[in-house]
């Protein structure tokens, strides 16, 4: 499995402990940055994760904003993402079980170390169920195609 990760300054700690989670879990894992504290503008990370998350690079995306808000907008502007803002175990399972999320957001100034890494084992080991919920992600992709024929 490969996992591409992003932050802004707000959830660079929090990236830092997961992609190290990841790491030892035996994921590769490629950082898109943010590499500092330093503020940093959301997108300019969520862009590139989601985009080579949708052309497939990589198996899954994981950004990490304060609120995760930011990401989980930015990275659902691209094209084949559905990026699902996970905030305990209850929406991870739900994201990947009923939506097929490919990319997961977290707030880096809302979810602590433990939760979180219990959110990315939860998102990773659920896979999506199909039956009913394939049918309402293929009418997302459908309207996707259309948005972006147009």
């Amino acid at each position: 499995m490969k996992i591409a990760i992003g932050s802004d300054h707000a959830g660079f700690k929090l990236k830092e402990t997961v992609k190290e989670f990841l790491k030892t879990s035996g994921i590769e894992v490629i950082d898109f940055g943010t590499h500092s504290e330093e503020s940093a503008d959301y997108p300019d990370f969520a862009f590139p994760v989601a985009e080579a998350v949708a052309k497939k690079e990589f198996d899954f995306g994981i950004l990490i904003c304060g609120t995760g808000i930011g990401m989980s907008i930015t990275a659902n502007k691209v094209a084949g993402i559905r990026a699902a803002l996970c905030n305990d175990l209850f929406t991870a399972n739900c994201s990947k079980e009923h939506n097929d999320a490919n990319v997961l957001c977290m707030g880096g100034r809302i979810v602590g170390e433990g939760l979180a890494k219990a959110i990315v084992q939860t998102w990773l080991e659920r896979k999506f169920q199909g039956g009913r919920h394939e049918r309402r992600v293929k009418k997302i992709e459908e309207y996707e195609t259309k948005a972006h024929s147009n």
